[in-house]
């Protein structure tokens, strides 16, 4: 019977991922907002204030207080260490033995002493290094002021996939405050920084899989202990499509510095959005908690439908609650969870077993051999780390290759596809604005067609390059490029686009005299096209190039083409030109 649960379990998990990982490809390439209830219009007399608390799952292999493994789909309760699921007198101090390449988890059942002349630091053995460097990486990405000394909290609440029946957090001093999310304007329609409250270190929790046919809640602790960075901004968002802008930018800050792999629909990165409206020059209303969105359009939905709520409910007489609801993608909607007037007090408290975590700052040295044993993190060798982000690949783009602002939104924002259209640039030296139109018409329409990132495309930047190069030269035509193209995306890139053309015989017509003849056939075809443009309709010319092109499968010189029509059907004037 439990084997059946188990195995029933496992296949609502991978079925979940299936479907949310397709629903996460089809967000990330589709425009934020689109639809058209995400244009929230609200009346003029009332003022929306939105704040989020984003929280990420910091991409590393093991937990944040133990070495149990962190790998998504796992079969349930498979990576759980006996710190995890808070079995009685377990502590967040980890020993790793290896046995037969299984690697088992032995919880030392000991008080956490802070090894002599080091001030109560932790030990490396008790947290997990790549959680802090992550979290501090993020926090200088934002602009943060980055806390030298930084404490843990308990956090007490009760749900069945919490065993310990509290999280461990940091409520009073965070590793990061006070920085600052840069939110391009391309996506809502007006740039704005938005204020950074904290960034803070914490335990995610476990999760509850509801069975509705056997009328039970099974609990899976794979997810508990896994590091959490909870990012909370200042209340300054005012629609939908502004916090799934904010989420969205913050998520391509991660990804690029691979604190957190950003993935919504495996559970990376989850949003909790808080809501309130006002009159404008009034105090914050009473808000509401959207709890659990791991959408993008999820996001600006159910902000949009909170705010038309409200403004609803305080119209016609009603009162906001200060609760907690959650958002009902089937009825686009959000519905109750529970009342915050009615729950229980979170007893913060400093966390009894962890001292505080200390960081080596910026202008700080180890000020002895044991700190260096201890191996601090260090604040300035970070820094050193971070990688071009977002919004400066953005204005480099601009600055450098007079790109519109939304190509090249796009290009930062897909993986990987920024460094693709960089290097077909440096390979071939062509024109950046050739480029992008291949890049972002062709190539990424093809990706999308076959669900594929810019990584597994069977055309590299270097045969591109040598496709658009055969084009500019006036070697082939571009429609002859066009199926170019397609041809070595169906080989594989097998045949170089060189070998194609040769092998196909595409190579463009220069010889007048075929040219002049298929002009000819063109015109004797199509007798009340020529009326129109000898009566003035100049325009109907490009309809007759194109006939003489299809007529010479694509292959014909454009402008030979185009100069030999214009001869023959344009009135000339005295000095041997067309008028």
């Amino acid at each position: 019977m439990a084997a059946n649960k188990t195995a029933r379990v496992a296949f609502v998990l991978k079925r979940w991922y299936q479907v949310g990982r397709t629903e996460a490809l089809c967000a990330s390439r589709c425009h934020i907002g689109g639809r058209p209830e995400a244009a929230l219009s609200t009346r003029a007399e009332w003022e929306a204030v939105v704040g989020l608390e984003i929280h990420a799952q910091v991409h590393s292999a093991s937990k944040l207080f133990s070495s149990a493994a962190v790998t998504f789909l796992a079969p349930p309760n498979s990576c759980v260490a006996l710190f995890d699921a808070a079995l009685p007198g377990t502590m967040p101090i980890k020993d790793i033995i290896e046995d037969d390449a299984l690697i088992f988890i032995k919880v030392r059942l000991v008080h956490v002493t802070a090894p002599s002349g080091l001030n109560k630091m932790i030990d490396p053995m008790v947290l997990n290094r790549r959680c802090v460097e992550a979290v501090v990486l993020t926090g200088l990405a934002l602009g943060c002021r980055i806390n030298r000394r930084s404490y843990f909290d308990r956090k007490h609440y009760f749900y069945a996939d919490m065993p310990a029946g509290y999280q461990i957090t940091q409520q009073r001093v965070p590793v990061a405050e006070r920085g600052v999310l840069r939110v391009p304007g391309e996506w809502h329609g007006r740039e704005r920084n938005l204020g950074i409250t904290c960034v803070q270190l914490e335990q995610d929790s476990g999760k509850s899989l509801h069975d509705a046919a056997e009328g039970l809640t099974l609990v899976d602790l794979n997810r508990a202990g896994v590091g959490l960075m909870e990012v909370v901004t200042e209340p300054e968002l005012t629609s939908g499509a502004e916090a799934a802008a904010a989420v969205q930018e913050l998520q391509l800050i991660l990804r690029t510095l691979g604190t957190c792999q950003g993935i919504m629909a495996e559970g990376h990165l989850r949003v909790d959005a808080n809501v309130s409206i006002r009159k404008p020059g009034q105090p914050l209303g009473v808000r509401t908690e959207v709890k659990n969105l791991n959408s993008l359009r999820w996001l600006s939905r159910a902000v949009d439908f909170e705010i038309r709520r409200q403004i609803g409910l305080l119209e016609t007489g009603g009162q906001i609650v200060n609760e907690t609801r959650s958002f009902d993608v089937k009825l686009g909607k959000t519905i109750p969870m529970r009342d915050k007037e009615a729950k229980q007090d979170y007893r913060f408290m400093p966390e009894p077993n962890l001292p505080s975590l200390v960081l080596m700052g910026d202008d700080e040295r180890p000020m002895n051999q044991r700190q260096n044993r201890q191996g601090l993190v260090s604040v300035s060798a970070l820094r050193a780390l971070l990688p071009e982000l977002p919004a400066s690949r953005r204005s480099r783009l601009i600055r450098n290759h007079d790109l519109r602002p939304d190509l090249v939104t796009t290009l930062v924002k897909e993986d990987g596809l920024m460094e693709y259209f960089e290097e077909v640039i440096e390979v071939g030296k062509q024109d950046p604005k050739i480029v992008i139109n291949w890049v972002m018409n062709d190539l990424l329409g093809v990706l999308n067609e076959c669900g594929l990132s810019v990584s597994q495309s069977p055309i590299k930047p270097r045969v591109l390059a040598e496709l658009i190069n055969l084009q500019i030269d006036g070697i082939i035509s571009s429609s002859v490029a066009k199926k170019v193209f397609t041809m070595m995306w169906k080989d594989n890139e097998v045949r170089s686009p060189v070998k194609i053309v040769a092998e196909s015989g595409w190579s463009i017509i220069c010889d007048p005299v075929q040219l002049e003849a298929a002009c000819i056939d063109v015109i004797a075809k199509h007798p009340k096209q020529v009326e129109l443009v000898r009566s003035g309709h100049a325009k109907v010319l490009n309809k007759f190039v194109g006939q003489v092109q299809k007529l010479l499968d694509g292959r014909g010189d454009p402008a030979q083409v185009k100069r030999i029509l214009e001869n023959k059907l344009l009135p000339q004037t005295g000095d041997g030109h067309c008028s």
